[in-house]
């Protein structure tokens, strides 16, 4: 055996919580993803789903990746670069430039490709990336890649982040990274504040839209024009896999940096290109999200509704401001525990454990789709109530 090999072989933590029934991963589901899943010949309420608007099991979005399929093909067989640019890439570009308010866009493959490699390119050795500690993991991963000067703020303490951009030198890029919506503990950006000490120390701000878009804003364009700062953020990042039911994402901003973000960014450059399908689902669906303002109110209809229940219940659910409602455990094991014995009671919930989160603040994320019902919620609810009495997690 080679040293790696017995290095590896040490790493048995999935093997001792399968050994006790409480592996939570990789479980298949076996059709569509909607609001109820089939799972192991039997049906469970989804609450582990990022589909915010419901839209990954729409007969409109499955036919227009159909359609793509029949006329372009499978895959494109290259990188944008090169051979793989189709037409509808560009013209699924244009659209969400125009939707999120900014001059052009990219796309690439998948979203984390976007963070991993948008970020990169835009510092140098003597520049500052400023990140919140709770960013997500394809923004830490594209801070890792890159020279500048890595400085980390307390998450959404803007006093801290202020004191960090006093570390910064005036004459440097200062970017400033962030989750729109953060995307386990459900909360938001102070993006009004960051962007009062943008302009007080010559920033530049980047926001992680993933969670964001289809949820937010105006035909759910996302956090920053829900708070109708869109102008003084640079750069706009979003996904498809989550509110536009497809894979893929992208990077919105003005010219100057798209241009440059084309020619070099290395994720996308020497990325084979998203798929026809892909693109045109999700272009179906950004279509379909402008045409369809009642959809995204009848999310926030389940929501409240959702959080009025939980906190009615008793459930510590934190600062969150959205559809991701975080039901904080606080212990490891028993976070393991509760997403198992909720799978029993007909309840699909993620738990998010370290890294993801801190190992005192472990919990599971109970997640809605705008095709949830008010039923749903209470049955999510009560089979929950009854696993954190059960685990004296609530009294």
């Amino acid at each position: 055996m080679s040293i790696l090999h017995d290095r590896l072989a040490k790493y048995t933590l999935p093997q001792e919580f399968m050994a006790k029934g409480m592996y939570p991963y990789f479980r298949e589901i076996e059709g569509k993803q909607g609001t109820e899943v089939d799972m192991g010949g039997h049906k469970v309420l989804m609450f582990g789903s990022n589909a915010y608007t419901g839209l990954t099991g729409d007969e409109r979005v499955i036919e227009a990746g159909v359609r793509a399929m029949r006329q372009y093909g499978s895959g494109c067989a290259g990188s944008r670069f090169l051979n793989g640019t189709l037409d509808i890439h560009v013209q699924l570009e244009k659209e969400l430039a125009a939707f999120v308010g900014k001059d052009d866009s990219l796309c690439f493959s998948t979203g984390f490709t976007v963070n991993s490699g948008v970020i990169p390119q835009l510092l140098t050795r003597n520049d500052y990336i400023l990140c919140d500690d709770r960013d997500h993991a394809s923004i830490v991963d594209g801070r890792r890649l890159c020279y500048a000067n890595y400085l980390k703020f307390r998450h959404n303490d803007m006093d801290d982040l202020e004191r960090q951009l006093q570390k910064c030198a005036p004459d440097a890029v200062k970017l400033i990274v962030v989750d729109g919506v953060f995307s386990m503990e459900g909360d938001l950006a102070n993006l009004p504040r960051i962007v009062e000490l943008k302009k007080q120390y010559g920033a530049t701000i980047m926001v992680d839209e993933a969670h964001g878009i289809g949820v937010f804003g105006r035909q759910g364009r996302g956090v920053c024009d829900h708070f109708g700062v869109t102008e003084d953020v640079d750069l706009i990042m979003g996904t498809f896999s989550k509110s536009l039911a497809s894979i893929g994402g992208f990077i919105a901003a003005d010219k100057t940096i798209i241009n440059w973000l084309r020619h070099t960014a290395r994720t996308y450059i020497f990325s084979a290109s998203a798929t026809p399908a892909a693109t045109a689902s999700a272009r179906e669906a950004l279509h379909i999200i402008q045409q369809e303002p009642e959809r995204i109110e009848a999310l926030w209809d389940v929501t409240r509704y959702a959080l009025q229940r939980f906190r009615e219940e008793g459930f510590e659910i934190g600062d969150t401001e959205s559809p991701i409602i975080p039901l904080y455990v606080r212990d490891v094991e028993k976070t393991f525990h509760v997403t198992a014995l909720a799978f029993e009671e007909g309840v699909f919930i993620n738990p998010v454990i370290p890294p993801a989160c801190a190992a005192q603040d472990t919990l599971v994320r109970f997640a809605l789709m705008a095709t949830h019902t008010k039923d749903q919620v209470d049955r999510g609810v009560a089979a929950l109530k009854k696993v954190f009495r059960q685990l004296e997690i609530l009294p």
